[in-house]
């Protein structure tokens, strides 16, 4: 596990240098450079496997390919055997299979691999570099064009450190933001700066950059049994954990007591023969808390368990985690796995966490809400259909609370929204966003102060996700997966434990188990109003009742509660009318509507708020503050 950076062309050592050093948590045990002519590469590693000999860059017997590499490739030793009639290997680390792959196949030579990366690969002979990544976004890359050469990073800080990059705000990057809450690829919150996409190699030669895409999903369903869908699933989820296992170093387990992260630490347990080291984090409310479900897994498969209670004075740390993320992702889960991952790190270097199962079973309740509404509202006369969203406005919310645990919490302007979904079933990305986004279009219109560029964002979703003709069910799968997972979920997993030198591994998401779970029936994924139908009958003889009959519920940080008392003057402090004047992108009024409404909207005003702060924390720390690698913050915490 490492950090990656480097850049074509002419460059100083000073610059590779400070790209590698700002990001040294991603690799605090060793850093290492490459530079030759047209070519400069540097990395920082945290040691897994190979620990003593799996320094880089590591180059080919004669020197003409290098390589630096993020990530683990689990299946490096059966690669290795077939290299090795015709290769001389120096070191015993995963890596090395890379050059000799490459010299073998090409660029195509990433079809190979199996695991989660990211690299950067140098043919001195073609003068060509190669930049990948894995096929879901498990780990990150970031690439800027400067002077007709290529800048790269795993973070965007380090591409930062380069001269003549520019750090300007990406508006139509914010218009995404504010919907999604995260600023989906390959776009960044910076102008120039991409991110390279899941599943894609880029190749830069004679100075042409070239994108290629190598893997995708199919999201075909197929006419197979439950027994043998059963049976299947079982072998490889058993399969892809215990070839997670493989570490040099300490290793645990990520658990909040639900199925999905359960599951890893049931098959982790029958794979290893001391007891694991399991981690949780909770809120100190019953309310919110999964502590106890925790405690269920920790008691059934005798873990070695620790349990972490946050408190809403852990906002002080929303700062830094801004820092880690180099752009705004406002998801609220963000602090509790930095401060777990703080936590962990006394105790493991590696952890297998449970992301990735609701994008292939249908565990969210978007799901459920849009294919009732495509299977009955489509049968009301559209005269009638005008009627619903007033009649929404008299549905007692915790009726909604059925279909979202939280709805009544999100009050008035919840009950709304919900109204807004109503009317708009014709419309699919509008009525997905209705239920899902947290600024909606016409309340965009209402907050800039801006003639904002219009990136015609639902068009663009509609004509992607929802025009293919694949099962409805699919095709909102198909989005998260691309939008949700790789963008929000993976990055906050990966900058969150990289923090603290920490290595998360996700099971769920080896992609031979993708592949297969793509092509179940629509019936094994959701069926009737029973989401993860056919994960939850693979494991109901490994996990306890409780755990693997419980209703599906989200990992709900009560940032509703942390604001209460405070929330007007948190507002005062960081989105007063002076500073909002001051950015010329949003109304102060609206900002003034959220204040007024507050009270009977708590939980909706929040999630918008939680937007807007990460917002403008990003944009003192990146874009106004002298200093990107010791950044001013200005603030100590979220209190003044």
């Amino acid at each position: 596990m490492c950090g990656i950076v480097g850049f074509t062309g002419d460059g100083d050592k000073k610059t590779l240098k400070r790209m590698c050093d700002v990001i040294s948590y991603r690799g605090p045990n060793d850093d290492g450079y490459f530079s030759d002519k047209n070519i400069s590469l540097g990395m920082r590693r945290l040691s897994i496997i190979d620990v003593k000999g799996g320094k880089q860059p590591i180059s080919n017997e004669d020197g003409s390919i290098v390589v630096v590499y993020n990530g683990e490739i689990f299946n490096y030793l059966d690669i290795k055997k077939g290299l090795a009639k015709k290769h001389r290997f120096r070191t015993a680390s995963d890596t090395e299979v890379l050059v000799h792959l490459y010299e073998e196949h090409g660029v195509d030579f990433v079809s190979k691999l199996r695991g989660m990366f990211a690299f950067a690969l140098w043919d001195s002979n073609k003068q060509r570099l190669v930049l990948g990544r894995d096929r879901l976004g498990k780990k990150p890359l970031y690439y800027a064009k400067r002077n007709g050469e290529i800048v790269f990073g795993s973070e965007i800080k380090s591409i930062l450190q380069c001269p003549n990059i520019k750090r300007k705000p990406n508006l139509l990057a914010l218009d995404s933001f504010l919907t999604y809450r995260f600023i989906p690829g390959p776009d960044t919150a910076f102008e120039g700066i991409t991110k390279l996409l899941p599943g894609h190699i880029l190749v830069f030669e004679n100075n042409k950059i070239q994108i290629k895409k190598y893997w995708d999903i199919d999201l075909e369903p197929q006419e197979w049994s439950e027994q043998f869908c059963i049976k299947t699933l079982r072998k490889l989820l058993r399969e892809s954990v215990k070839i997670r296992l493989m570490s040099e170093v300490p290793l645990g387990a990520y658990t909040s007591g639900g199925v999905d992260s359960g599951t890893v630490v049931g098959m982790m347990s029958k794979l290893v023969d001391k007891p694991i080291k399991t981690f949780t984090v909770g809120f100190g409310s019953e309310e919110h808390d999964e502590l106890e479900y925790a405690r269920v897994i920790s008691e059934r498969f005798k873990t070695d368990h620790r349990e972490l209670v946050v408190e809403a004075d852990a906002m002080k740390y929303l700062p830094k985690i801004v820092w880690q993320f180099d752009e705004p992702v406002a998801d609220p889960a963000a602090i509790p796995t930095y401060l777990l991952s703080e936590y962990a790190k006394k105790y493991v270097t590696v952890v297998l966490t449970g992301e990735g199962a609701d994008e292939q079973f249908a565990g969210y309740e978007q799901y459920k809400i849009m294919l009732l509404g495509d299977k009955y509202l489509r049968r009301v006369p559209r005269v009638l259909r005008k009627t619903l969203p007033s009649l929404a406005k008299i549905v007692p919310a915790p009726a909604l609370n059925k279909f979202f645990k939280y709805s009544s919490a999100l009050g008035e302007k919840g009950i709304g929204r919900f109204g807004d979904y109503l009317d708009s079933i014709d419309d699919k990305a509008k009525a997905y966003f209705a239920i899902n986004g947290f600024f909606d279009e016409k309340e965009k219109r209402e907050l800039y102060s801006i003639k904002m560029k219009d990136g015609n964002l639902l068009e663009n979703v509609n004509r992607e996700y929802f025009s293919d003709g694949k099962p409805l069910l699919n095709q909102m799968l198909n989005l998260d997966m691309k939008t949700l997972l790789p963008d929000n979920l993976l990055m906050k997993v990966d900058k969150m434990t990289m923090a603290f030198s920490v290595e998360a591994r996700v099971p769920f998401l080896d992609h031979k188990f993708f592949e297969f779970t793509s092509g179940l029936p629509l019936r094994f994924k959701l069926n009737g109003m029973n989401d993860k139908y056919i994960l939850r009958k693979a494991v109901q003889d490994l996990l306890p009742k409780e755990v693997y009959a419980r209703k599906k519920a989200r990992f709900f940080v009560p940032i509703d509660k942390w604001f209460e008392g405070e929330f007007g003057e948190i507002v005062a402090q960081f989105l007063d009318e002076k500073t909002v004047k001051k950015r010329g992108i949003f109304r102060h009024n609206y900002i003034k509507k959220m204040i007024g409404g507050y009270g009977k909207s708590k939980l909706f005003y929040s999630r918008q708020f939680w937007n807007l702060l990460n917002f403008e924390l990003w944009y003192r720390i990146y874009i106004e503050s002298d200093n990107i690698y010791k950044p001013k913050l200005g603030v100590d915490d979220l209190y003044g």
